[in-house]
């Protein structure tokens, strides 16, 4: 019995997540408010304060929900001892994949900042600072050009997946392409000269 009733409570936590980072994907972080969520979820105000004390710690666990299934989805392909600037596509193609599907969490991770939500601010950014450290690694494994700002480079990556969320369209480009594509102009801008290229 015991084990039915955590399996339920999970169940429900699990629902309660995925309506408020819908909605707060759909409407906004700042728009949405816990009587909006009770609706959504059926249930009264007061029942969702008997699972979280704020709406903002509300958002930290849809936060915390995203980033590890972006996360999940990159480690995947990152740790096969395959060459650098092909681990590189494969995780850029992988993040795409997850940022891009038909998710609350990751519309939520890509357009919250930390800074939006003073009080979770440090958890958020303690959150999105280890997730883009799997890109920093990554970033540090290239052989690049002297003089190449790998920090700059790691944003400009980032940026250009995240930004996909609001450019991309159905029938464009898929996600692998989009990131063959990244990678390459990358690759041509700032690796090294190799020899007969």
């Amino acid at each position: 019995m015991e084990a039915v009733q955590k399996r339920t409570d999970i169940s429900s936590q699990q629902r309660f997540l995925d309506v408020a980072a819908d909605l707060f994907a759909r409407n906004g972080y700042h728009a949405t408010s816990i009587r909006d969520i009770a609706r959504a979820l059926g249930v009264t105000p007061g029942a969702v304060y008997a699972h979280f004390p704020s709406k903002a710690r509300i958002l930290l666990a849809v936060y915390e929900t995203g980033v590890r299934q972006i996360g999940a989805a990159v480690d995947a392909v990152t740790d096969t001892g395959e060459a650098p600037w092909l681990t590189l596509e494969r995780a850029c193609h992988r993040h795409l994949e997850a940022v891009l599907a038909d998710s609350g969490y990751a519309r939520v991770v890509v357009r919250v900042l930390p800074g939006d939500v003073e009080e979770v601010a440090a958890e958020l950014g303690l959150l999105r600072s280890e997730y883009e450290a799997r890109f920093r690694r990554l970033i540090d494994a290239l052989d690049l050009a002297p003089g190449t700002d790998r920090t700059l480079l790691r944003f400009t990556v980032l940026g250009a997946l995240n930004w996909s969320q609001v450019w991309y369209r159905q029938g464009l480009a898929g996600p692998e392409r989009i990131a063959g594509e990244l990678v390459r102009t990358l690759r041509q801008g700032v690796a090294t000269k190799e020899t007969g290229q």
